[in-house]
């Protein structure tokens, strides 16, 4: 025993070998705790943007869609309703959405949108988080016997004009917030996204 000579070369071998098993056993068992921290395929998916088709809203008409868990109203609106809207600037708290949270650059404009007939908003009361119920037509409500169109909170009786901005006097403190989106083509949306190179 005391007599016999230890080869350099197999026990570099063995050493060598070890340190690779070791190493190859360390990356198998640290892949599932690395890919425990991804987020799962859902969360992906809830995050993620959505595409809307608006080719069959009619003029006048509001459509939903959800995204991220919550819902967006699209309205294509009409020329009269349009034209409402400088007739309410004197009874809204933020008629010029100076609001920067509200909406993006790009729909910081009268009509809060990107093409003036279309209103993309979402649709939760900027109050407690109700969802506001659309009353396109110009006419006097129970509510407002001077009318002009745009959603009402039944909830706490928050209104928003067409535009989704906020009436003065009521519980919301903001208007309905404008979520990036841009138009793919004259018939779809995606919302999650603005538009290339905007702000």
């Amino acid at each position: 025993m005391a007599n016999e000579v230890v080869d350099p070369g197999r026990r570099r071998f063995l050493t060598a070998t070890t340190s690779v098993v070791g190493a190859v056993g360390v990356v198998c068992a640290a892949v599932p705790f690395i890919k425990s921290w991804e987020p799962s395929a859902r969360a992906k998916a809830a995050g993620a943007p959505v595409m809307a088709d608006i080719g069959k809203i009619e003029p006048g008409q509001k459509v939903s869609f959800g995204w991220r868990g919550m819902p967006v109203f699209v309205v294509n609106r009409t020329p009269q309703q349009l034209a409402t809207l400088p007739e309410v600037d004197a009874r809204l708290k933020d008629p010029r959405s100076d609001n920067a949270d509200q909406q993006p650059a790009y729909a910081k404009n009268e009509n809060r949108s990107i093409k003036p007939e279309w209103l993309v908003v979402i649709g939760i009361c900027t109050h407690l988080g109700c969802s506001p119920e659309y009353y396109g037509v110009v006419k006097p409500e129970p509510f407002d016997p001077d009318w002009k169109g745009g959603f009402f909170c039944p909830c706490h009786k928050s209104r928003y004009d067409i535009a989704g901005r906020v009436y003065d006097g009521v519980p919301a403190p903001a208007n309905l917030q404008v979520p990036p989106y841009h138009f793919v083509s004259d018939t779809l949306i995606q919302i999650g996204v603005g538009p290339q190179g905007a702000a």
